[in-house]
């Protein structure tokens, strides 16, 4: 709902302000709750809190959510580190558990602090390859396509948050643009099972959303 928003301020100053008000109710109801969540959920599916926090700092345009959203990042994540990202992904994953985690810190710690704390929480030197759907009509594994497009979208934004120096952002940007090209490959209409969804994944990819 938040992204929705933000994309209408930019787009349609008239349908913005019609959906405002639950805009604010979204913000009212999670600046209540986000306190509340004791532990992160780290499924590479729908609940994945690094990647609802990321949405919620890029998108929102209430300080007040923005700064519970990023200190719940530091509260969750800080101290994580050596994340299995060889053990990435399950089946069904259209988000990756590591990749959204790093994403997510990027936008709370200046360069020098992320290039740190990405030492630590992803210390290998090599990046995983695309995945390949081995049936796109199937309505759980077509999100792995969703998994190449949020993978993608993820590694610029961790490249961007590294110093301009870090030897690391070579190697993230060739991973991805396999990734990029892999997953606006995919997205074809050609099956509802992935065509009512992966465009919205795309956009975040495209327009660098979070990306400054």
């Amino acid at each position: 709902m938040l992204q929705l928003g933000a994309e209408l301020r930019e787009s349609d100053p008239e349908l913005s302000a019609n959906l405002h008000p639950l805009e604010q109710a979204v913000s009212e109801r999670l600046k209540a709750w986000l306190p509340k969540l004791s532990h992160p959920v780290r499924s590479g599916e729908h609940s994945q809190t690094a990647f609802a926090l990321g949405l919620i700092i890029d998108s929102s345009d209430d300080p007040a959510l923005v700064s519970l959203a990023r200190d719940a990042a530091r509260r969750f994540f800080l101290s994580d580190k050596s994340c299995p990202l060889n053990y990435e992904p399950s089946g069904e994953d259209f988000l990756s558990p590591c990749m959204a985690e790093a994403d997510v810190m990027r936008r709370v710690l200046p360069p020098r602090d992320f290039a740190a704390w990405l030492t630590r929480f992803l210390p290998q030197t090599r990046w995983p390859k695309p995945e390949v759907v081995t049936d796109p009509s199937d309505p759980r594994l077509a999100h792995l396509d969703g998994l190449n497009l949020s993978r993608a979208w993820m590694l610029e934004g961790i490249a961007h948050g590294l110093p301009r120096s870090d030897r690391r952002i070579a190697s993230i940007t060739a991973a991805a643009n396999e990734h990029r090209e892999a997953g606006l490959a995919s997205v074809t209409g050609e099956h509802y099972e992935g065509g009512h969804w992966l465009g919205s994944f795309a956009v975040y990819l495209t327009t660098r959303r979070g990306i400054r």
